[in-house]
């Protein structure tokens, strides 16, 4: 009987390890992939019809709020690769069927909403911000429901990939990935189109959420 129940207990850790490294593997598939559109191929694209892959890097200093958008932005990045790495690599890791079944759907339909709102932008899209350029104000499309829907797709992105691979890492991405979009939006880019878009941008805040549809709009 000890025996019948050691080998249970022997093949039930074995078929959870099984299953965590599948959803881990997923995870990091469609994290890359994810990603590779995301920049990679959206750059590409950019360049080829604009002539700039609309990168600008990291705004202001080290130790300012802006730098450290960009911070940990980045490592959000990173942490969002190293968790199935992690949970490949036997890092503690809640395995969970319908859970992690949810999470995959959340980053599939992250995923789709970042590819929409990143079309949505057309020659407006840039990976930080040049306070000395100017481009037009995007209201249409998913802007015209929320005013960033970029960083609203990243972040739902994110919450799928963390319940598909639950472990600390992905967690600890997750909120740097909110702490850096905050940052980035409130520090960086709201001044920056409050100064070159005026009224218009004020109109536009004032009937569309920062995040979310009619969360968030600036009142006067």
């Amino acid at each position: 009987m000890w025996q019948l129940r050691s080998g249970l207990r022997l093949l039930h850790a074995r078929t959870r390890g099984e299953a965590v490294s599948g959803w881990a593997w997923t995870a990091l598939a469609l994290y890359l992939g994810w990603a590779g559109f995301a920049f990679g191929i959206r750059a590409a694209v950019q360049r080829r019809r604009t002539g700039d892959a609309g990168f600008r890097g990291i705004s202001g200093h080290p130790g300012e709020a802006s730098w450290w958008a960009g911070v940990l932005f980045v490592a959000a990045l990173l942490g969002g690769a190293a968790a199935p790495v992690g949970a490949l690599a036997k890092l503690p890791t809640t395995a969970h069927a319908a859970l992690q079944w949810t999470g995959l759907v959340i980053t599939l339909a992250g995923m789709a909403a970042t590819l929409a709102a990143q079309t949505n932008m057309g020659a407006s899209w840039r990976v930080g911000v040049d306070a000395a350029e100017r481009t037009t104000l995007v209201t249409g499309g998913l802007f015209a429901h929320v005013r960033n829907p970029v960083f609203t797709a990243m972040a739902v992105t994110a919450v799928g990939l963390a319940l598909m691979v639950p472990n600390w890492v992905a967690l600890l991405a997750l909120a740097c990935l909110v702490a850096a979009i905050q940052l980035q939006v409130r520090v960086v880019e709201e001044p920056y189109l409050k100064a070159v878009h005026g009224p218009a941008y004020a109109t536009y805040t004032a009937r569309t959420g920062r995040f979310l549809p009619g969360v968030g709009r600036h009142t006067a």
